[in-house]
């Protein structure tokens, strides 16, 4: 497996998984992937039906990391993917399923179901990957005696699934940056209560879209990035993309009987590295009918598979939502789909990625590229405040089941798709505790609180507040790696 850069770099030459993994932009600021998909034979989906997740995980990765001593890779699956680790389910009886499939009920002529992504350590889909990552890194910097100091971007959830699969991990910092006071009250308490020596929070004066952009910006600072050993855990590293490819698989295998059926996948999306790991699957062969796109007020996604028209907004035109996890307005794992969907031309999408920074976006509908998009079974809607109240109301009284308020956008866009006979598999995000003030206001009460988290947000916190500029966050980094 050879994995290229969405701009170029990479072809003709040899990158492996290991090579890619501690870091994030290829040298050309594009985005790694394989030079082909792996496909996946009726005979292997046969065998892989019934496997427990983390034997599904060792077989999806393999395919991807053929550098990895597979007796090491399915040590690593093993220890990641353990009910112990997983053990933040709402039904115990499901523990060791560690996505268990909730069907809500028959809608359209079509089961709706939820795929529970959050019964990991911070109560969000982003441990699924990332508590693998952990693991991959502390294995891959041991091996090589290497130190890491990882810079990342969140806008809720991935900086505590990051901090929380990272602390205490030998050779290993994270600076998270999160957009200062733009965070829900739980997902603030979960990153700023954490006190290990290896772990900094830094609050970006500014929204998520500022703190992805100096993550960026110190990627492309090619001497500083090696000179601090910096690496990423944002979704634009293509190890926590893939290992999120596995859930699919497993989503799908709980969806049906047989693997002559085909399901959709509704998945909230803001950065596009969740619906992302959906195309990869598909590529690989899964038979998935529909990828539902389902974004809040921050519509570029929606606009995009809309009109073809990709549109980034500024920060003064970023949304403040209820579903703060999405509120992106530049989409950064979007060029991944770009790639494929211009037949994997890398000038052509160094181009319209010029465009963004230049113009603002690229118009694909005017090229006639934009027809392309049906083949990859792409369609997408937009949630609101009011959309968001309304279904975890109506959610929790039809189905005696709360959802947090991401999880929402995805169930009022996928009832907009949904088709007689194929089953809607609807990708949970969080748990409702994450939005408590949302839950109270749709339902009057307050939300399920696993026992671990009581009185999280009374905990005292450490993080430091810094100005929007990417200059400040390098000194800040280097001052604490000297």
């Amino acid at each position: 497996m050879n994995y290229i850069s969405t701009r170029g770099a990479g072809i003709g030459e040899r990158h492996t998984f290991s090579d890619i993994l501690l870091g994030g932009l290829a040298k050309d600021g594009g985005l790694y992937l394989p030079n082909e998909y792996p496909k996946v034979s009726a005979d292997e989906l046969a065998r892989w039906r019934t496997l427990p997740y983390a034997d599904l995980a060792f077989e999806i990765l393999r395919k991807f990391s053929d550098d990895i001593p597979d007796e090491d890779l399915r040590e690593l699956t093993r220890r990641t993917y353990t009910a112990q680790v997983y053990c933040n389910v709402r039904d115990e009886e499901n523990a060791a399923q560690i996505t268990p499939l909730k069907t809500l009920g028959v809608e359209g002529g079509a089961p709706l179901s939820l795929l529970e992504l959050s019964n990991g350590p911070t109560l969000a889909f982003k441990d699924m990957a990332m508590q693998l990552l952990g693991n991959l890194f502390e294995y891959t910097l041991a091996k090589h005696g290497q130190t890491l100091n990882i810079l990342g971007a969140t806008s809720g959830d991935t900086g505590s699934a990051a901090e929380y699969a990272m602390r205490g991990k030998k050779g290993i910092r994270v600076f998270m940056l999160s957009p200062h006071k733009k965070m829900s009250a739980f997902q603030t308490a979960q990153m700023y209560s954490l006190q290990d020596p290896n772990i900094f929070n830094i609050a970006i004066e500014g929204v998520f879209d500022d703190c992805q952009d100096i993550v960026k910006a110190v990627s492309n600072d090619h001497a500083f990035k090696a000179q601090q050993k910096i690496g990423t855990v944002n979704s634009i590293n293509w190890a926590r993309v893939v290992a999120q490819v596995v859930y699919y698989f497993k989503g799908y295998f709980a969806a049906t009987k047989s693997n002559d059926e085909r399901v959709s996948f509704t998945v909230p999306s803001g950065n596009f590295g969740n619906v992302c790991a959906g195309h990869i699957a598909r590529m690989m062969g899964l038979p998935v009918e529909k990828l539902v796109v389902a974004t809040n007020e921050n519509d570029v996604l929606d606009e995009f598979f809309r009109t073809g028209i990709y549109r980034v907004r500024k920060s003064s035109e970023t949304y403040h939502t209820s579903s703060p996890s999405m509120d992106i307005s530049k989409a950064s794992n979007f060029e991944r789909f770009v790639f494929d969907l211009l037949g994997r031309d890398p000038a052509r999408v160094l181009q319209l990625f010029r465009d963004v920074e230049e113009k603002g976006g690229f118009d694909l509908q005017a090229s006639g590229d934009f027809a392309r998009v049906q083949e990859f079974g792409f369609v997408s809607g937009r949630s609101s405040h009011d959309d968001r109240v309304d279904t975890i109301r109506d959610v929790f009284e039809q189905y005696d089941t709360m959802i947090d308020t991401h999880t929402a956008d995805g169930v009022k866009v996928a009832r907009e798709h949904l088709q007689a006979g194929i089953p809607m598999i609807v990708l949970e995000t969080a748990q409702p505790i994450k939005f408590g003030e949302t839950i109270r206001e749709a339902l009057e009460r307050e939300p399920e609180r696993p026992a671990a988290f009581s009185g999280i947000e009374d905990l005292p916190q450490r993080f430091v507040v810094l100005a929007n500029d990417a200059e400040r966050v390098k000194a800040f980094v280097a001052e604490r790696t000297r």
